[in-house]
């Protein structure tokens, strides 16, 4: 692991919490998008497999961006490719309520979307990334809990006023909102110093002389590659996040497209307003908050195993018994549990990456186990909305919610039931494993 300059205390103190408020601003706008580009979709197609396949493009994307983003991570300032995608978004979601004035366009959903979740993914590697550079190492699951918390918060606000701004003007005018978080963010990304990468930025020194743009995309495309396998690598070599990567494909193959579900269910089954639909989605930011306020003490306490399985448990049960419910109330509850648990999973999960993670590695690790476990993701989209749309959601969601039971189940004979993994060193085997 890498060490702390002199002076960084004093560094991490002023610019972390300029990074969480940017950071929570740009949530808020997420959450308006959350919902408003499922609901373009349903009002001009009433179509839930037209959701879920933008769903699964949108998660194609994600999985062909992420085989890159550890490559721009570790090699160019991390600042200024934050602020760079933050931009990207921000001119992408505003280009939609325009061209929605002259009627809807759903090409262009198809098309931003899927662009704006690529640029998104590197984002997300690159903000991965810059958290250790931010806080000490101890502080980094407690880091990681804050901004966790500060996106849920936003994400309660947020649902409930871009339900209400859908009922009244409609979701376009909603993904204005969205933009406009992103340029906010960008600026404030514009006041925080992050630390660089222990190994500088490659350059382009062996290249021939008169190499071109051709060669040059050529080398880059080969070295997005190589850098995939690097990071692949690293999660092979560590016992706990050999396992984590593979559950998580199967998990999240079952749970990419289940907020598309839940806002179904809502519209089609109940017969709910948009604004339900918010309210549901904003008790789904509720239970974020909680297992953001939590996991600290619940992972010191029980250990990383216990929450983890412990975790993905609820969240199956949870889904179970979303299909089920008529009434929003319960629903609401029902997603809310769903929601905590795979948030206190992913903080654990992600904590961990960062802790044993080598900086200079960070970015190809995350970018790797972010692409490995999402490949299945885009066909489980259109798989279960499809099976929505032909079954019914009731068993299907109690088929997923069984199956992540069975998951969970499979995590307890794996390396994942360590209390501490953070202290297995690489390449360690797991003797307690029977």
């Amino acid at each position: 692991m890498s060490t702390a300059p002199p002076g960084a205390g004093a560094l991490r103190r002023r610019d972390f919490p300029l990074f969480w408020a940017g950071q929570a601003l740009s949530a808020l706008g997420d959450s308006f998008s959350l919902l408003a580009v499922p609901l373009l979709v349903l009002h001009a197609t009433g179509s839930v497999a037209r959701m879920g396949l933008l769903t699964g493009l949108v998660g194609a994307a994600s999985v062909g961006a992420g085989i890159f983003a550890g490559y721009l991570v570790d090699r160019v300032d991390r600042r200024r490719l934050l602020l760079g995608c933050d931009l990207f978004r921000a001119v992408g979601y505003a280009s939609i309520p325009l061209v929605w004035l002259f009627g809807p366009q759903l090409w262009l959903l198809y098309l931003v979307a899927p662009a704006c979740a690529a640029v998104g993914m590197v984002f997300q590697v690159g903000y991965v990334a810059a958290v250790p550079a931010l806080v000490a190492p101890d502080r980094i699951t407690r880091a990681n809990g804050q901004l966790y918390a500060s996106y849920a918060a936003a994400g309660i606000l947020g649902p409930v006023l871009a339900g209400l701004l859908s009922a009244a003007v409609g979701p376009a005018t909603a993904l204005a909102v969205d933009a406009g978080t992103f340029a906010l963010s960008a600026l404030g990304l514009c006041l925080v110093r992050l630390r660089a990468p222990a190994t500088p930025p490659a350059d382009h020194a062996d290249e021939p002389a008169g190499a071109d743009g051709a060669d040059r995309a050529g080398r880059n495309c080969r070295a997005g590659w190589s850098d995939l396998l690097v990071g692949a690598r690293f999660l092979w070599r560590h016992p706990v996040l050999r396992a984590l990567t593979v559950l998580l494909s199967f998990l999240t193959f079952l749970t990419i497209g289940l907020t598309d579900v839940f806002i179904y269910h809502v519209k089609h089954d109940l017969g709910r307003s948009d604004g339900a639909v918010g309210q549901v989605l904003a008790a789904a930011a509720g239970g974020t908050i909680v297992a953001a306020l939590l996991v600290a003490p619940v992972r010191r306490s029980l250990g990383f195993g216990a929450c983890w399985i412990g975790a993905y448990a609820l969240s199956g049960l949870a889904v179970a018994g979303v299909g089920l419910t008529r009434d929003v109330p319960a629903l609401a509850l029902l997603v809310a549990g769903y929601t905590f648990g795979t948030s206190l999973a992913g903080i654990c999960s992600m904590s961990l990456r960062q802790q044993v993670t080598p900086d200079r590695l960070l970015g190809r690790v995350t970018s790797a186990f972010w692409t490995l476990h999402s490949a299945l993701g885009p066909l489980g989209a259109a798989v279960l909305t499809g099976a929505v749309a032909r079954y019914g959601t009731a068993p299907v969601c109690l088929a997923a919610g069984l199956v992540c039971l069975g998951i969970a189940a499979v995590a307890t004979r794996t390396p994942i039931r360590q209390p501490r993994p953070e202290l297995v060193p690489v390449g360690a085997a797991d003797s307690t494993v029977g």
